[in-house]
């Protein structure tokens, strides 16, 4: 058997290191070369779906290869993040992240098939949303306390709609009844765009809302009864907050960013940040942002996971105290 000197063993070693830094380094140079795929873990025509298809056109465009969509929902989003979680970190498999899979589901989820920070590359954070409380346009209530003071008085009446079980519709609705001293009959679905449909329907009564209702809003297939931020929102001015309305607290706000499994080259992580950022700083983009009255997330791949680790341990003291966490 052939031996070894350890000075032999310590080239080899130096050698070796330059070698895969220089092989990592030009896969980055050379990326992409072909198309990217960005998994949607959640149903098309929701918050998150929405979300992937603001940035997937332009962002294609800058990198020039097409970046295809895939939506894989279920398990509250768990399904496709964790598919994620297992592919290469060539930057040829991305995911549309959002607060529930990172934020919201360790907290609820005996189970999630991955490590919510641990196991991804967080990349760029596209933009943060505020909630609204919607009721279907024939509904009687015309304000947040008409509804509130309805719920009261006829305990279990109401209804409620959510993205499914853990989500972040149940979760704010869970903080909104609690500071406002009432339960509702929650109701899941399989995502954002069937309970809209069942609320303009009339099977739901109530839901917290990302700003995919604001369509509902203004084409007069919902009523905005208040939006639960500290400040009102400029794609609504003449709304009032719930605070405004003596509901104090009820502040729900969810995330939207590009994410990646964990270890991916810092040299494509630092391209993708950059692209992303730019195209929130467009014209277009920024006017399409403002009309759906979120804020733009901009910032650095390092602020976006710290921004992710306080949502993580936000949730978790907002979730035990509602006690949403009893749900699986």
């Amino acid at each position: 058997m052939k031996k070894y000197s350890c000075r032999t063993l310590l080239a080899s070693c130096c050698f070796v290191v330059p070698m895969v830094l220089i092989v990592g380094a030009a896969q980055a140079q050379n990326y992409p070369n072909r198309p990217i795929r960005l998994v949607v873990p959640w149903p098309a025509g929701g918050g998150v779906d929405t979300a992937a298809r603001i940035i997937s056109q332009p962002l294609g465009e800058r990198l020039g290869q097409p970046i295809v969509i895939e939506n894989k929902p279920g398990a509250g989003g768990n399904i496709g993040t964790a598919v994620v979680a297992q592919e290469k970190p060539d930057g040829y498999t991305l995911l549309q992240g959002s607060a529930a899979p990172h934020g919201i589901n360790p907290h609820i989820y005996k189970s999630l098939g991955f490590e919510p920070i641990k196991d991804f590359t967080f990349i760029a954070h596209s933009y943060s949303a505020p909630s609204f409380l919607v009721v279907p346009a024939n509904s009687p209530f015309k304000t947040a306390q008409e509804l509130v003071d309805y719920a009261k008085a006829n305990p279990g009446k109401l209804n409620f709609g959510s993205s499914g079980i853990g989500g972040s519709h149940h979760v704010f609705v869970s903080l909104f009844m609690e500071r406002a001293g009432f339960e509702a009959v929650h109701i899941p679905y399989k995502g954002t765009s069937p309970m809209e449909t069942a609320l303009v329907a009339g099977q739901v009564d109530f839901s917290l809302d990302p700003p995919t209702c604001l369509p509902f809003i203004q084409s007069g297939k919902m009523r905005v009864l208040g939006v639960a931020s500290k400040v009102r929102n400029p794609a609504m001015p003449d709304v009032p907050t719930l605070d405004e309305q003596g509901i104090t607290g009820v502040y729900s706000s969810t995330y939207y960013g590009i994410l990646g499994p964990a270890n991916m080259p810092k040299e494509i992580v630092d391209r993708l940040n950059k692209e992303v950022n730019a195209i929130l700083q467009t014209d277009e983009i920024r006017a399409r942002l403002t009309k759906m009255g979120v804020e733009s997330g901009k910032g650095t791949p390092e602020e976006f996971k710290a921004f992710a680790e306080e949502d993580l341990e936000r949730y978790g003291v907002l979730i035990k105290r509602t006690g949403a966490d009893k749900i699986d």
